[in-house]
């Protein structure tokens, strides 16, 4: 399984996202567009980043009922994006609906995945908040299986669940990992985190990083930096 660094690009508009890919040159990246950006700029946004030759994954987590889920797929699923993702806390038959709504008639489609729980979700919160009394991580490993059942290709999990996750679901099933840090920097509003390199140690196949990059100094800097400490 190849790894690679998504640049979650969580901007509030266009403008500030051009410069910030413009720091890039040619090079050709993978890049997280997610619901500020998105909602800011609409679909036209995720047309002009792949006109770059960037890859995509829409972050908008889909998390409603599965007819509703399904159609919005098919809109999607139109747009060229890479990959996107739904709640898997929608259940089994909205991940179903969902992967039914991708599928294009010839058959292709995007890479889907589910959010198991947020990164910045531990487990009093959901003991106390969630009412859910279950360990954090054997729920994320049941979100999973239930994930993998549904035909969801993977998971976003935290790096620290990436390892179990393959345990059960296998090494082909993609695990997704928010919640990744550079040594020394803040972790922000995340509980869950660690640095790439960890991350490569658990088992993560894709890392999201955000603030670590674009708030870098040097921003192409502190990508290929993540990207040694990743993929080595």
């Amino acid at each position: 399984m190849s790894r690679d660094v998504i640049i979650a690009c969580d901007f509030a508009g266009r403008e500030e996202t051009m410069e910030f890919l413009d720091l890039f040159g040619d090079r050709k990246l993978f890049v997280k567009i997610g619901m500020e950006l998105y909602y800011s700029c609409g679909p036209e946004i995720v047309r002009e980043i792949k006109s770059r030759g960037h890859r995509i994954f829409l972050d908008l987590k889909l998390h409603d009922i599965p007819n509703t889920v399904e159609k919005a797929m098919r809109v999607l699923s139109r747009m060229d994006v890479d990959m996107c993702n739904v709640h898997a806390g929608g259940g089994r038959t909205m991940m179903e609906a969902a992967v039914r709504g991708l599928t294009r008639e010839d058959g292709t489609r995007p890479v889907i995945i589910a959010v198991t729980q947020l990164t910045s979700t531990d487990e009093k919160t959901m003991r106390e908040e969630l009412l859910i009394d279950r360990p954090l991580d054997e729920v994320v490993t049941e979100y999973g299986r239930m994930a993998a059942d549904a035909g969801i290709d993977g998971v976003v999990c935290s790096p620290l669940e990436a390892g179990k996750i393959h345990s059960a679901c296998g090494e082909n099933f993609l695990t997704v990992t928010p919640g990744v840090r550079l040594a020394g920097d803040a972790a922000g509003d995340q509980k869950r985190v660690t640095t790439p390199a960890v991350a490569a140690e658990l088992g993560s196949d894709y890392i999201v990083v955000g603030r670590s990059i674009t708030g870098a100094a040097n921003p192409p800097e502190a990508y290929d930096r993540c990207c040694r400490e990743f993929m080595g």
